[in-house]
Formats: C-alpha cells, sequence, structure tokens
C-alpha cells in the first residue's frame, strides 16, 4: 500500500475501535431493556471484550510480524466489522456476549497492525507526524462517539449503533487483503513461543478480570489477581530460558521503552479514572444531563486533537524527555483542578489541561516504542503499546471505583498523584538531537545501525 493509504486504514483501525467504545457506553441502558436483561449482564459483554483485547495484542502483534501487518489488519478489519454487525443483530444477551468476545478477539488483531504498517511505511524520523494525525482522529473519535451514540440511540434504537462501522470495515479490510503489493516481512520465520503466548494471555486475562471485577469480587478477585501474578511471573522465567521469546530483548528490553510503556499506562489510567470520577460530579452533584456533560468536557477533544498536532514539533526542539515531562505534569494539574471544579470556566479549564497532557503524552511515548523497533518486531512494538493503553484505563476507573466511597474529591487527588509520580520516569526517554540512525538503548543516544525499513 501507498503511505497514504497506509495512514488512512492505521486511522480507520484506530477510529473504528474507539468509537465502539464510546457509542456502546451509551447504547447500554437501551439494550439492557430491550433485551430484557440485567444491568450485570450488559456489564460482561464489556469486560468480555476488554479480557479478550487486552490478553490477545502482544501476540497478534507477533502474528503479523510473521505473516504481515496488512494481512492482520484486513482480518482484523472484516472480523470487527461482522461481529459488530452481528450484535445488531443479536437475539438475547448470550450472543451479544460471544460476539463482542469475537470483537475483541478481531479487534486484538487490528490494532498493532495499525502501528505496525506505519512503523514499515514511514522511516523513524518521519514517524511523529502520521502518529499524530493517528491521535487526533482517536480524539474526534472520542468527542464525538457519544453525541453519534446518542443521536442513533434516540432516532433508531441501540441496534443502529452497532452497524455504523461495519461499512467501512469491510472496505478498509478489503482493500488491505486484496490490494497489491506484499507485506515486508523477515526472510526468515522465528516460531511464535505459544507457550509463552499462552502463560502472557492468562496474566493479562486474569489481571483485566480482577480490576473490572475488582469492587465487590471478594475472595474471588483476590485469588484472580493471584493468578496473574504467578502467571506473570511464570512468563518472566520462561521468556529468559527460551531461544526465542515472544518478546525479543531488541523490542522491549531497554528501560527507554519500558519507560515509555509505564508513562502511557500511568496517563491513561489517571485519564480515564478522571472521566470515571467526574461523570458522578457532573451529572450527580451539579444535576447535568449526559448532553450538558459532554459539553463541559469539550475542551478535552479540542486539546487532544492540537496537542497532537503541535507534538511532532515539540518532539525536534525539545526531544521526548522534557516533551512528555511537561506533558504528564499538564496531565497532574488538569486532574488537580477538576478535583476542585464546579463552575464552567474551571471544567473547561480543567478538561483542556487534561487533553493537551494525554494528547501530547500519546503522540511521544508511542513515537519511542515504535521508533525504537526493528520493523521486524513492529508488531511486538504496537502490541505493548496497545496493551498498555488497554491496561492503563481499566486500572485507572477501578482506582476510581474503590476510592469513589470516599467521594469523587479524593478519587481524583489519588489520581493527580498517579500522574504527577510518573514524572520522572520520562528521564529515561530520549533528549533533543536523536538521530534516526542511532539506537537508544538508557535514555541516552548512542552510535548504532540504522534502523531497517
Amino acid at each position: 500500500m501507498s503511505r497514504g493509504l497506509t495512514l488512512a486504514s492505521s486511522v480507520a483501525g484506530a477510529v473504528l475501535v474507539a468509537l465502539d467504545g464510546t457509542v456502546l457506553t451509551v447504547a447500554q441502558p437501551s439494550l439492557q431493556r430491550s433485551l430484557h436483561t440485567s444491568f450485570a449482564a450488559v456489564q460482561w459483554t464489556s469486560t468480555a471484550y476488554l479480557v479478550a483485547v487486552a490478553s490477545l495484542l502482544v501476540f497478534a502483534g507477533r502474528l503479523g510480524d510473521r505473516y504481515g501487518h496488512r494481512r492482520m489488519f484486513g482480518l482484523g478489519m472484516l472480523g470487527f466489522g461482522a461481529a459488530s454487525a452481528g450484535v445488531g443483530l443479536a437475539p438475547g444477551i448470550g450472543w451479544v456476549f460471544g460476539l463482542r468476545v469475537a470483537q475483541g478477539v478481531f479487534g486484538a488483531l487490528l490494532q498493532p497492525a495499525t502501528l505496525g504498517m506505519l512503523r514499515a511505511a514511514y522511516p523513524p524520523e518521519r514517524l511523529a507526524v502520521p502518529l499524530a494525525v493517528r491521535t487526533a482522529a482517536i480524539g474526534l473519535a472520542a468527542a464525538a462517539g457519544p453525541l453519534l451514540g446518542g443521536a442513533l440511540v434516540s432516532g433508531l434504537g441501540w441496534r443502529a449503533v452497532f452497524f455504523v462501522g461495519a461499512l467501512p470495515a469491510a472496505g478498509f479490510g478489503l482493500t488491505a487483503l486484496v490490494r497489491p503489493g506484499a507485506d515486508r516481512r523477515p526472510a526468515a520465520r522465528t516460531p511464535l513461543d505459544l507457550p509463552g503466548a499462552l502463560l502472557l494471555a492468562l496474566a493479562l486475562a486474569c489481571l483485566v478480570h480482577a480490576l473490572v471485577t475488582l469492587p465487590g469480587s471478594g475472595v474471588w478477585g483476590v485469588l484472580v489477581l493471584g493468578g496473574a501474578v504467578l502467571a506473570g511471573a511464570a512468563f518472566v522465567r520462561h521468556e529468559r530460558r527460551t531461544a526465542r521469546p515472544l518478546l525479543p530483548p531488541g523490542a522491549i528490553g531497554s528501560p527507554t521503552v519500558g519507560a515509555a510503556l509505564g508513562l502511557l499506562v500511568a496517563a491513561s489510567a489517571a485519564l480515564f479514572g478522571t472521566l470515571f470520577a467526574e461523570t458522578y460530579v457532573l451529572q450527580r452533584q451539579l444535576a447535568l444531563d449526559p448532553f450538558q456533560s459532554a459539553l463541559r468536557s469539550l475542551p478535552l477533544a479540542v486539546l487532544m486533537v492540537l496537542s497532537a498536532a503541535l507534538c511532532p514539533a515539540l518532539l525536534r526542539r525539545l526531544g521526548a524527555r522534557r516533551t512528555v515531562a511537561a506533558a504528564m505534569a499538564l496531565l497532574a494539574l488538569g486532574v488537580l483542578d477538576l478535583s476542585g471544579a464546579t463552575g464552567t470556566p474551571a471544567l473547561g479549564g480543567g478538561f483542556a489541561l487534561l487533553g493537551a497532557g494525554f494528547g501530547t503524552v500519546m503522540v511521544a511515548a508511542t513515537e519511542v516504542v515504535v521508533r525504537g523497533a526493528r520493523v521486524a518486531e513492529a508488531g511486538v512494538a504496537g502490541g505493548l503499546q496497545q496493551t498498555a493503553l488497554n491496561v492503563g484505563p481499566v486500572l485507572g476507573v477501578a482506582a476510581g471505583t474503590a476510592l469513589m466511597g470516599a467521594g469523587p474529591r479524593p478519587a481524583l487527588l489519588v489520581l493527580a498523584a498517579v500522574a504527577a509520580l510518573a514524572v520522572p520516569a520520562a528521564r529515561a526517554l530520549p533528549g533533543p538531537g536523536a538521530a534516526p540512525g542511532t539506537k537508544i538503548t538508557d535514555g541516552r543516544v548512542r552510535p548504532g545501525v540504522p534502523a531497517r525499513r
């Protein structure tokens, strides 16, 4: 595919997943009434999706490295769109549950591929711009999702929201599969490390399940969390001993990439935990309806788009280290502002700081993760980035839920502290002047072999 079509496909895949999550939230009450089911059953459809997608992202990225990102993207888009349309036709909650699991599987296939395709199509020094376009599109989707979902549910019913992405998914999916030109894949196909993939999937599935069901889960929640720890320890032990690990040292072995992934987790946890807590502030304490609440939070999407657009210039001038540190500080200030905000100007300012901080962190940290990977390992890098952005929100919402008993303000103060405490991790990121043909191993730029394309 040409670079333009690759970028359009990457944006379409990211937007499709972002829209699906936001419109589903709006559709859930209507879905519950229509299918005559319980709130808990409806919530489990979201949990099933999260568990499926989070547990498979890294392995799906490895499949893209082996068989081609374009192929995985095409299959993922076609399957995701078909499963979404299937939910719109589902006769009962059992069908919805099963099809949401299928959506998670196909979503895991397409999400790392959206980054892997960009890494293969663009040289390292030009990656920041397409990543900024992708992030800006996600911000627009996040803003449009609730409005689009509300309009569709009000006018056509909840089933309509699941048909929105079916045709675009089919179009981009078929284009990726039938477009002339082969994927760029390594000449030697390494084993897939199925035991490692299984252990990592088990660890992530248990972790996400435990976090989602943490409030009121009791002993079962503790056991599942313990299972995540044991599976994670077994995975680390396996990866150290196997000759062909799922996570190649060249993809994740540096403190730089580890810090970038940690910052993505912290930023997304702070953002989504704050949005969860602020929903109670806006709709219960301030008695605003959902549409009025969406208007109050609109500066978040606007500043996320603008900050993403400005981030490539900041990276060229300041480097990732200073850019991400400043952005995490802005994110922390935004959460802190919202912890005491009630008036429209204060709320708008807090949401604007959230958007500016998160948009910048997402572009800059993702650029570090993907740019530092060889093309042959870009899928794994994309899978790790997507895993961080799936685990972070679950962690943030779980923390917000656990702390909401004391009220929204204490929850928001803790989330602000999470963002602030992550600022020093930016010291491990590269400073200004990191050349495209260098290797970053510990936050400093060292001479190395130019990145392969």
